[in-house]
């Protein structure tokens, strides 16, 4: 009963009448406070560059032998690879399970390899402006739009090393993942934020999310990024498939070239032989058919197997449906300048109202203080 008692008091001693009393006595500091807030809110609200998002889904092909244990599909929900104790194309004897495709594109290869796709910058028809056509690396390096504190911190950085370094001293454009330079360092940064993946680990559905600041931009290379990542899946999945084709390919051809030889040889025996009743003659015609017959027998093994090959190949090469493809986003996805202004304002309130009771010194009964 005593800390019941004692919560009421201290509950009583919470004067809300003068709380409100203080707040209006100050109502003048609100009408300087908020405006300001706004104004300061629209400017960098408005300052910030549109961007837009595009995104595209992606089914890859699953097999019987993936689908069939229950066992395995509930392991895949929770993210782990049980395998397969068959030696057929199923989870234990994949590498490149759906869920490390995220882990794929946030690496520094395959980022890199979007550097020297092309992309079309559209000109206005109206003022006579022609398209532009250029690298996505240059894109990103030149044509992206900055906030303008950005860019004033950027330009004086930027003269203020120029001025303790050699301008002959030109940085090499090369492009070497294994050392980058800074320039493509923080192009590959801004991609780690811009090329979003993925992977829903039950339903196994790629999500790929471009963001860019310009829409057919966006839409392009969401399409682009979808047809990259499915021909390093469709490669790494027939690597040993297409060697074990190049070897049959490269046996087919040494069989055929001995059959041909062989065939020859026997032809052009017996043409100068079809007259000579000779038993030496008979066996050396015979031999010759035997090695042509050998060299035959060879050479239909080894086409055999380059038409296994062949099929191996092609039953190795997964499929994707194309769940959502890629389209020209037609509204924008932010900045959301509304939201930032009401965010910025509501902070200004908050933060005026925690000033005014501080001065006032109602904060300490509110707070619980002595």
């Amino acid at each position: 009963m005593d800390n019941i008692e004692k919560i009421e008091a201290e509950e009583s001693s919470i004067d809300f009448k003068k709380i409100f009393n203080d707040l209006l006595k100050h109502k003048r500091l609100y009408y300087k406070v908020l405006p300001i807030a706004f104004v300061l809110a629209a400017i960098y609200a408005l300052s910030k560059p549109n961007f837009y998002s595009c995104t595209v889904k992606l089914s890859p092909e699953l097999s019987s032998s993936r689908t069939s244990s229950s066992l395995a599909s509930l392991a895949s929900s929770f993210g782990f690879n049980l395998g397969s104790g068959s030696g057929s194309a199923g989870m234990g004897s994949e590498a490149l399970f759906p869920t490390l495709y995220p882990d794929l594109m946030n690496s520094t290869d395959f980022k890199t390899t979007l550097f020297d796709v092309p992309v079309t910058i559209e000109g206005n028809k109206k003022k006579g402006e022609k398209d532009r056509t250029m690298s996505y690396y240059d894109y990103l390096s030149k044509e992206q739009k900055k906030t303008w504190w950005s860019a004033a911190i950027g330009g004086t950085m930027k003269a203020i090393i120029g001025l303790f370094t050699d301008k002959k001293e030109k940085e090499e454009e090369s492009l070497d993942p294994f050392r980058l330079t800074k320039k493509q360092a923080a192009i590959v940064k801004a991609l780690d934020k811009m090329v979003v993946c993925d992977v829903d680990k039950k339903t196994m559905v790629i999500t790929i999310d471009v963001t860019d600041q310009n829409a057919v931009i966006c839409a392009m290379m969401a399409d682009t990024v979808k047809t990259r990542l499915q021909k390093f899946i469709t490669d790494y999945r027939t690597s040993k498939a297409r060697v074990d084709l190049e070897y049959s390919q490269k046996l087919y051809g040494e069989a055929k070239a001995r059959y041909d030889k062989a065939r020859r040889l026997y032809a052009d025996f017996v043409d100068h032989n079809q007259d000579i009743m000779l038993e030496t003659v008979r066996m050396r015609q015979t031999e010759l058919e035997n090695e042509m017959q050998l060299q035959y027998n060879a050479y239909q093994q080894v086409a055999t197997q380059l038409l296994a090959a062949e099929a191996k190949v092609q039953q190795e090469t997964p499929a994707f449906t194309t769940l959502q493809s890629a389209t020209v986003p037609v509204q924008k996805k932010g900045p959301k300048r509304a939201q930032m202004c009401l965010i910025f304002v509501f902070l200004a309130f908050l933060g005026t109202t925690a000033w005014i009771l501080y001065k006032e010194d109602d904060l300490k009964p509110l707070l619980g203080m002595s």
